[in-house]
């Protein structure tokens, strides 16, 4: 003979391999799939202020919004369809180290990073214009 009970009858094996669980599908979800970093609106102003400033000079004329898991990049472009001429970046995971706020050109290198937004985007205060060979 075996162990395991008779369920011919509609019998059930136990209330201990029944019992459920209750989750909250919002939590499940975030930890599954975290939320993408995002600009914060004061952050967003402060970047486009500099971008009008910019459109105005004639230096730039578009950008692009990319909100990742691990930072939000916000890039401008001189014309649409060549690479950015600059990349402003918002990385939390660097805010304890050298600030979580970046500002990096065509070439990939970082131009000016700190812990203030604000700050940094006086990098463009400077007349960094486009050279063309």
């Amino acid at each position: 003979m075996t162990d395991q009970p008779d369920l011919r009858h509609g019998e059930s094996r136990s209330a201990e391999t029944n019992s459920s669980v209750i989750v909250d599908f919002r939590e499940y979800k975030q930890s599954k799939d975290p939320l993408p970093v995002t600009f914060h609106r004061r952050e967003l102003d402060a970047i486009l202020w500099i971008y009008g400033r910019m459109v105005g000079e004639g230096e730039w004329r578009d950008y692009a919004i990319d909100h990742l898991k691990d930072k939000a990049v916000f890039s401008v472009f001189k014309r649409s369809g060549e690479m950015p001429l600059f990349r402003i970046e918002k990385n939390p995971k660097l805010a304890a180290k050298q600030g979580a706020f970046s500002v990096i050109n065509t070439n990939g290198m970082t131009l000016k990073r700190g812990h203030d937004l604000s700050q940094v985007l006086k990098v463009f205060d400077k007349q960094l214009k486009l050279v063309e060979k």
